[in-house]
């Protein structure tokens, strides 16, 4: 039985909580082919499916996020991506079909440009507007850090950089939001960037990148204070909005991917708890929600476990800011009518 794989999970069952809950899942990816994480180096769009109805919870609609597959294998490189996102409207067009289930699924589409092509981005954008009326804005991940055992998304600086930001400024003007990746060492940076283009929306994935492994394992009361300090400098730009999630990741540092039996929902409530209720109360509700990060997390729990921990950490607020959280903020910032 493989670490990951669905036997591997299906240790830990657990029944949904609250399954009449509206969520709407603004994070997860579709791919053909890769090699991390090995345990689905295929996840498409039936075992997207298969994972929503078959948690029990109420996905009403979610959110494609780019993921470099599907690209076009000739042209001009800065078109390219354009591929992904006209292979991902296919596959919501069959999603809203009810094919697949109720949920509407890549209901809206997060595609992939370079912003350092600057002016020059506005011609692929405008292709992928046409390629896709669910298309909503891009994300461009600038995970940049020095130690070697961490992967590089783009050159060190890459936010401050003229060009980066003339791109950004294109996106802002078209109306369409930038998702960004990046490490927490790297907040204070986005809170400049965010403030140079303050007319933008920034969807910061993954609670800001907390990275406790490499140079920064066995080290958390240096660490999460860092990170602390730098997700209060994202949350005083008002154009920042925050996902909830991506921490079955390896790089968080949890031992969740290495154990014999799944975790369950209860004890993973209990360890993100502190982690999700710093980045909501600095936030605030209205500028948060709960992710998956399907199938990325999918290392570490299932589908059914991760949102009911999520509902479990949750109880604490009102039924006006829960909604928010797991549905409304996401609904509203990728313009989801679902």
């Amino acid at each position: 039985m493989a670490i990951g794989d669905a036997a591997w999970l299906t240790q830990t069952p657990e029944t949904a909580l609250e399954p009449a809950l509206p969520i709407c899942d603004p994070h997860h990816h579709i791919w053909a082919q890769r090699h991390d994480p090995p345990a689905y180096a295929r996840y498409l769009l039936p075992d997207l499916a298969a994972d929503i109805n078959g948690s029990g919870h109420h996905i009403r609609s979610t959110v494609f996020i780019e993921v470099k597959t599907f690209y076009r294998s000739d042209g001009p490189a800065e078109m390219q991506p354009l591929g992904e996102v006209e292979h991902i409207e296919t596959l919501a067009t069959e999603s809203a079909s009810g094919k697949h289930g109720p949920a509407k699924i890549a209901a809206s589409i997060i595609g992939h440009a370079d912003l350092k092509l600057g002016e020059r981005v506005a011609p692929v954008l405008e292709a992928m507007q046409a390629a896709s009326p669910r298309f909503r804005g891009i994300r461009h991940a600038a995970g940049w850090d020095a130690s070697p055992e961490l992967a590089q998304r783009d050159i060190q600086g890459v936010m401050s950089t003229p060009q980066y930001r003339a791109g950004a400024q294109v996106l802002a003007k078209m109306g369409l939001t930038l998702d960004n990746s990046l490490y927490h060492t790297q907040l204070e940076e986005l809170a400049a960037f965010a403030r140079a283009v303050p007319e933008l929306t920034i969807v910061l994935n993954h609670i800001g990148g907390l990275l406790r492994v490499g140079p920064y394992a066995n080290k958390d009361d240096e660490v999460l204070a860092d990170w602390r300090r730098g997700i209060a400098a994202a949350a005083a730009c008002p154009n920042i909005v925050m996902k909830l999630g991506g921490v079955g990741q390896k790089r968080f540092g949890f031992d969740w991917h290495a154990r014999t039996k799944p975790i369950g929902s209860q004890e993973l409530a209990d360890a993100l708890a502190p982690l999700m209720h710093y980045c909501i109360d600095q936030f605030g509700p209205q500028r948060c929600m709960f992710e998956s990060n399907f199938p990325v997390d999918k290392i570490s729990y299932s589908y059914t476990v991760v949102f009911n921990a999520f509902k479990r950490l949750s109880q604490p607020y009102s039924a006006a800011e829960r909604a928010a959280l797991f549905h409304d903020t996401a609904a509203r910032v990728y313009r989801i009518d679902a």
